[in-house]
């Protein structure tokens, strides 16, 4: 047991125990790392500080109900995501993904529809998972409908720069969002799956 975790165990303990200096000691060791993982999800700077804002005020409102809780940090981290999370579903519109080309449906089942609340929150964390100009450029051209051409000058790339870094983005949320895609499907034949998908949400 290191250090570290020693004394994130003491604060802890400090904390369910009411002692408002763990409190701020926690906040402070803590809310860095947060805030920029809210924003990995949000994308809006102060709403991720009013997110992880709201976590920590309802860490200290349900203090003494912690006992159950063996580590901080993952704890803090669930928290902020969740928070997040229902912050851009509450921002988006609730859509069905009803248009979606056939032979999406797996054979092992009878639904018609894709839950799009489940796939929409495991796009937004694969996404967050992007390296940062992977996501750049992926986010230009699906999000925001600019060419390759207009990316490139954008990011002050070449068009083949432009090109594989959409790849590898496309690449990296094939295996994040691999549940959702048709296994008989390979490559390009999933990425214009994928591409309708995304699409049915905007």
């Amino acid at each position: 047991m290191n250090e570290r975790f020693r004394l994130d165990n003491f604060l802890f303990e400090e904390l369910k125990a009411g002692n408002t200096r763990a409190f701020d000691k926690i906040f402070n060791d803590h809310y860095p790392n947060l805030c920029r993982f809210a924003y990995s999800i949000v994308h809006d700077e102060d709403t991720a500080h009013s997110l992880v804002q709201q976590v920590f005020v309802k860490l200290w409102e349900n203090r003494a109900a912690l006992d159950h809780i063996e580590c901080l940090t993952p704890y803090l981290t669930a928290m902020t995501r969740n928070h997040s999370l229902n912050f851009v579903k509450r921002e988006k519109r609730n859509i069905q993904l009803t248009d979606i080309p056939a032979g999406v449906q797996t054979g092992n089942t009878t639904e018609n529809q894709i839950d799009a609340n489940a796939f929409e929150e495991q796009l937004i964390i694969a996404l967050s998972l992007l390296p940062e100009r992977c996501k750049m450029a992926f986010e230009y051209s699906r999000f925001e409908n600019f060419t390759n051409k207009e990316i490139a000058i954008k990011m002050d790339i070449s068009i083949k720069g432009v090109e594989a870094l959409i790849g590898r983005a496309l690449k990296s949320l094939r295996i994040s969002l691999a549940e959702y895609l048709p296994s008989a499907m390979k490559g390009r034949s999933q990425n214009q799956i994928l591409f309708a998908m995304i699409g049915s949400l905007l």
